[in-house]
């Protein structure tokens, strides 16, 4: 028999027996619905309270408030879940700007707490977010989600637990600690439930583990949240150049208030490359404006960043700049009655001199620093007279009674005496006029009562003694 071919032989010892325990796998498929891609990486552990039942009926008994919530979260949510898994967390961290915010990046707090992560001043600096007069990316989505994230993580590895890291996350990590420390000098246990602390913190892990059992049972229960596609809504896109939002917004082909709502750090109607040079556009919007872009001729910025040289007021700067002193307060938000103080960061028209892309030392660091704008003043030395009071003091020099006490550390009922030394603060500009005309004015006031008392006293040592008509007596 002739031996097989090579062909046949290769294709013979290739093929692989079967084996007796192998069955065929299935393809993993990624969820549709971003809901259910967030409750397959729940992983924290469930809370016993009564309180996380309290919740899910507040909830589920305001299907409007869930609508308008998942409604905003639609646009950041896909994005958020990215990060997290990218960084091996649970998924309920996805649900927390519902609690903090409700997923509201404009959200500000009675304490100042702002954005849909909702970072303290201070804490958003801790955390490299910028806050200027240009823009405040703790409302950033990207900078302030990498920020949350990095923050909870530092406080998982601090605590060790992920409701205390986020009793930490709302109260502050000094207080979860001191609370701890509390206990276990009492001998206590150091749970989140055994921790003495305030409502607003003894609810929040609650709250959050009601909205992760909505989105585990919305499928069945009576509560329906919207479908949200488990897609990006936005992509990001690079820029080297400043740009007018009203720019932006044109060659992408969407409204003003659809770039805000992706870009809600920014509060001036320009975009600086130096220190945002990331934009988010929805995603079939993002190509477009990338080719407009290149192939655009036109302006693409009105404004730029200048800083006051010295002390000025709005209509001062208004009048250097060749600009409008309306304008100015309006653009730049300087309330009436105040100035600019020397260092102070304003948007001004891009011309001239000033025809630049902001740098980034401004871009970054800009800050709008204002004073009252009250008028110079200097200080008189006056000499008290007999019978005076602190009262005839100020009324003297147009003044109140209890600027004067104060400018002299005086109570305003202070005894006066004699040829005392009193400091006064008049305006600068008319200080000596003032005062000058304040002194004749006294005068003449004191010559006529002079003349009063004695022609009365005349008049009563002569009543039959003719009258003398003069000019300066005034007598007709």
């Amino acid at each position: 028999m002739a031996a097989p071919g090579l062909g046949s032989w290769a294709h013979a010892t290739l093929e692989p027996a079967p084996l007796p325990s192998q069955r065929p796998v299935a393809p993993v498929v990624a969820p549709a619905d971003l809901w259910e891609r967030i409750e397959r990486g729940l992983a924290m552990p469930d809370l016993d309270d009564e309180r996380v039942a309290q919740w899910e009926r507040w909830y589920g008994s305001r299907p409007d408030y869930l609508q308008r919530m998942a409604d905003r979260a639609s646009k950041y949510l896909f994005h958020i879940v990215e990060e997290i898994e990218r960084r091996g967390l649970p998924l309920e961290l996805a649900l927390l700007p519902f609690i903090e915010s409700a997923f509201n990046p404009q959200a500000v707090s009675h304490a100042k707490a702002a954005g849909m992560w909702q970072f303290m001043p201070a804490t958003g600096k801790h955390f490299d977010l910028k806050q200027n007069a240009f823009r405040d990316d703790r409302r950033d989505v990207l900078a302030s989600t990498r920020a949350a994230l990095d923050y909870l993580e530092r406080l998982h590895r601090m605590f060790g637990d992920w409701h205390l890291a986020l009793a930490a996350y709302n109260w502050g990590e000094g207080n979860v600690q001191r609370a701890i420390r509390r206990n276990q000098a009492a001998g206590l246990p150091t749970g989140y439930l055994d921790l003495r602390m305030p409502d607003e913190t003894r609810h929040y892990v609650p709250k959050l583990q009601a909205m992760e059992n909505l989105v585990k049972s919305h499928r069945h229960a009576g509560v329906r949240l919207p479908v949200i596609g488990n897609h990006p809504f936005f992509d990001t896109v690079t820029i080297d150049r400043d740009l007018d939002v009203a720019v932006i917004a044109r060659l992408a082909g969407i409204s003003e208030a659809d770039f805000h709502t992706l870009n809600p750090s920014h509060r001036q109607p320009i975009v600086m490359a130096a220190g945002t040079p990331e934009i988010l556009l929805p995603w079939d919007n993002a190509l477009q404006f990338t080719e407009r872009l290149r192939r655009y001729d036109g302006p693409t910025a009105s404004w730029t960043a200048w800083r006051v040289p010295r002390d000025m007021t709005p209509a001062q700067a208004a009048q250097h700049l060749g600009w409008d002193e309306h304008a100015l307060r309006e653009l730049n938000r300087v309330p009436p009655r105040m100035r600019l103080k020397a260092g102070s960061t304003i948007l001004v028209p891009r011309e001239g001199a000033l025809d630049r892309d902001v740098p980034e030392h401004l871009a970054d660091n800009g800050q709008l620093l204002l004073a009252p704008d009250r008028p110079p003043v200097r200080s008189v030395r006056v000499k008290v007279r007999p019978g005076d009071t602190v009262a005839t003091v100020a009324r003297r020099y147009r003044v109140s009674a209890q600027q004067v006490a104060e400018w002299n550390r005086l109570n305003p009922g202070a005894k006066l005496r004699a040829g005392q030394t009193l400091v006064v603060q008049l305006p600068a500009k008319t200080t000596t006029a003032h005062a000058r005309d304040t002194r004749k004015t006294t005068a003449r006031a004191a010559k006529r009562g002079s003349a009063a008392q004695t022609a009365a006293g005349a008049k009563k040592r002569s009543p039959s003694s003719p009258t003398v008509r003069t000019a300066q007596s005034g007598v007709r």
